[in-house]
C-alpha cells in the first residue's frame, strides 16, 4: 500500500511537470520545426539532424552550429567551443538547483542535467519557490520539453525531404530572426546591450582581417566577457 502511494504521488508530480511545462511548449515546436528543415539545408543528413537532437538537445547551440556549418566550417574545434559558450549559462541554470538534484543518485543528477533547458528551468524554479523540489516534477518537466524537440525536429525534417532546399524557399531568414528574437530583450538592459555592441563590431572587423570563420569564435568569447564583467559590477553594486 505504502508504494502504491509513493507511486501514485510520483506519477502526479511528473504528470503535473508536463502540463506547467506544455504552454510553454507551444512556442518551442516552431523551433524545433524550423531546425530540422535548416538542418538540411545545411547539409546534414535525416539521421544526422535527428542525431543531433536527441543528443544534444540544445536549441541555441544547433541553430548556431548549423548556422557555421551552412557557412563552411568545418572544424570540429571552432564548433565545440562556440557551442561550449553559446550554453555557458548551464553553470548557472545548474547551480541554482544543486543543491536540490546532488541529493539524488548520480544518474538521475545526468540526466535531469542533460534534459534542463531553459524552459524546463523556469518552470521547475517556479515550483520549487511555491511547493519545494520534487524530482517526479522536474523529471515531468524536462519529459515535455525533450518530446517537444525530438518530435518537431521530426516533423521539420520530413517537411524539409519533401521540400527539397529548404532555403530556396526563403527558409534561411529564419534563423537569424530567432536569434534576433533571443536578442532583443535584452537590449533594455546595459550589459546585454553592450555584449551585442562587442559582438557586432568584433564579427564585421574581424571578418576584414581574419582567416577563416575564427572571427565568430572571437566575437563570442569577446562579447561574453563584456556582457558577463558588466553583469558582475551590476549585481555587486
Amino acid at each position: 500500500m505504502m508504494l502504491e502511494c509513493v507511486d501514485s504521488a510520483w506519477r502526479k508530480e511528473f504528470c503535473l511537470g508536463m502540463k506547467d511545462t506544455a504552454p510553454l511548449m507551444l512556442g518551442v515546436f516552431p523551433f524545433g520545426l524550423t531546425f530540422g528543415m535548416l538542418a538540411l539545408g545545411a547539409g546534414l543528413t535525416p539521421a544526422e539532424t535527428m542525431g543531433m537532437s536527441l543528443l544534444v538537445f540544445a536549441g541555441a547551440a544547433q541553430f548556431f552550429a548549423i548556422l557555421l556549418l551552412g557557412q563552411g566550417v568545418v572544424s570540429w574545434s571552432v564548433l565545440g567551443l562556440t557551442t561550449l559558450l553559446v550554453n555557458l549559462r548551464h553553470l548557472l541554470m545548474g547551480a541554482s538547483i544543486a543543491p536540490y538534484v546532488l541529493k539524488l543518485p548520480f544518474w538521475q543528477q545526468a540526466l535531469l542535467a542533460f534534459g534542463m533547458a531553459d524552459e524546463t528551468y523556469a518552470v521547475t524554479v517556479s515550483r520549487i519557490a511555491t511547493h519545494g523540489y520534487q524530482p517526479a516534477y522536474q523529471w515531468g518537466s524536462n519529459a515535455a520539453g525533450y518530446c517537444t524537440w525530438a518530435s518537431s525536429t521530426a516533423l521539420g525534417v520530413a517537411v524539409g525531404s519533401q521540400l527539397g532546399d529548404p532555403l530556396a524557399w526563403g527558409l534561411d531568414i529564419v534563423m537569424p530572426a530567432t536569434f534576433l528574437a533571443m536578442l532583443m530583450p535584452r537590449l533594455r538592459h546595459k550589459p546585454g546591450l553592450a555584449a551585442a555592441l562587442t559582438g557586432a563590431v568584433i564579427s564585421v572587423v574581424g571578418s576584414l582581417y581574419l582567416p577563416g570563420k575564427w572571427y565568430l569564435l572571437l566575437a563570442t568569447v569577446a562579447a561574453a566577457f563584456v556582457g558577463g564583467c558588466l553583469e558582475g559590477e551590476k549585481q555587486n553594486a
